[in-house]
C-alpha cells in the first residue's frame, strides 16, 4: 500500500468519526427541541410497551445532549411508580454512558489524544482514570460530572467492564435518589 493511499484512508476515517458525532449531535437537539411532555405521557398510558422502548431510548438520545434526563424519570415515576423509575433510570442512564463513551473513543482516536495527554499540566496524563473509585465518584459530581467522565473514559480507553460494571454502580444510586426523591416531591405536590 502507497503512503498517499494511508494518508487518504487516515483521512477517511477520520472524517467518517466527525460525520458520524455530528450526525448523533444534531439528531439528539432535534429531538430534544421537539420533545413534547404531556404528549409522551398520553402516549405511555395508551402504549405501555412502546411506552418503554421509547423512554430507554430518549435517556440515549438525552445523553447526547446537556440536557439532563432526570424529567424522564419523573414521567415513568409518575406514570409506573419508583421501583420501574429506578430501574429504567438505571438502564437509560447506563446506554446514555456507553454511547458518551464511544464518542470520547472515537475523539481520542481522532485528536491522537495518548501523545497530548503527556503534555497535559499538573501531571493529569499521569492520573489513572481507570480507577473504580474515581469513576464512581466523578458520577456523583452534580451537573455534567457523568457525562464528562464518559468522555474521558472513552478518550482514555479505560477498559469496558470496569467502566460498565463502574457506571451501573454509580447509576444505580443517583436512580435511587430521583426515585425516592422524585417520589417525595410528588406526594408533597398532591401528585400520584
Amino acid at each position: 500500500m502507497s503512503l498517499n493511499n494511508i494518508d487518504t484512508q487516515t483521512y477517511w476515517n477520520k472524517t467518517r468519526k466527525y460525520f458520524t458525532i455530528v450526525i448523533f449531535i444534531v439528531l439528539a437537539i432535534f429531538i430534544s427541541i421537539n420533545f413534547d411532555l404531556e404528549g409522551l405521557k398520553n402516549f405511555l398510558q395508551d402504549n405501555e410497551e412502546t411506552g418503554f422502548v421509547i423512554c430507554f431510548i430518549l435517556y440515549g438520545v438525552l445523553g447526547l445532549t446537556l440536557i439532563p434526563s432526570e424529567p424522564i424519570t419523573i414521567l415513568i415515576l409518575t406514570w409506573k411508580g419508583p421501583w420501574i423509575a429506578f430501574l429504567m433510570a438505571t438502564l437509560g442512564n447506563t446506554l446514555a454512558a456507553l454511547i458518551e463513551f464511544v464518542i470520547g473513543g472515537n475523539i481520542g482516536d481522532v485528536a491522537d489524544f495518548e501523545k497530548k495527554k503527556e503534555k497535559l499540566p499538573f501531571n493529569l496524563g499521569k492520573l489513572s482514570i481507570d480507577s473504580p473509585v474515581l469513576l464512581i465518584l466523578a458520577r456523583m459530581l452534580p451537573g455534567y460530572g457523568p457525562k464528562f467522565i464518559s468522555l474521558v473514559c472513552g478518550v482514555y480507553q479505560v477498559p469496558l467492564l470496569t467502566y460498565l460494571w463502574t457506571t451501573v454502580v454509580a447509576n444505580s444510586i443517583g436512580a435511587a435518589f430521583i426515585a425516592i426523591g422524585g417520589m417525595g416531591v410528588l406526594k408533597s405536590l398532591g401528585i400520584n
